[in-house]
């Protein structure tokens, strides 16, 4: 059994995450001690990993406790909760893509940034004089 603390630490959440995240009942199987403390076994830790990437996906709770509940139901609920992954894997693809073009742009600007640490170009990176180089005339 895992604390809050220990369980925020595996998933990389923040323990106020998982506090909401419970205490907006995504984690229907939560157990707790005689003292009320939150205690995660195996299955617990699933259902926040299944909610912290829903929510990375941009998933509100709302939907994620409808996601939860459909689960629940069971079977019946297979081909809904399919729809919801594909919609969600959808929107990951796209954060993914996005994230690929914001590297490849960080990895020109770093090489720019060298070429001109080595003496290649000169430094025009300074919006601050870029009217004084561009010999702009109004």
């Amino acid at each position: 059994m895992y604390t809050v603390k220990e369980v925020a630490k595996l998933l990389d959440l923040t323990e106020h995450a998982v506090r909401f995240y419970t205490d907006k009942g995504l984690v229907p199987n939560l157990q707790r001690d005689k003292n009320n403390i939150r205690l995660f076994d195996k299955e617990s830790l699933n259902w926040l990993t299944g909610v912290k990437y829903l929510k990375q996906c941009g998933m509100s709770v709302e939907d994620i406790k409808t996601y939860v509940e459909l689960c629940l139901e069971g079977g019946s609920t297979i081909q809904e909760r399919y729809e919801i992954i594909l919609k969600q894997k959808e929107i990951a693809q796209k954060q993914l893509e996005e994230a690929k073009r914001t590297v490849k742009y960080m990895e020109e600007k770093a090489n720019h940034y060298e070429e001109i640490i080595k003496g290649a170009i000169p430094d025009d990176t300074n919006p601050g004089k870029w009217l004084k180089e561009m010999k702009v005339t109004y």
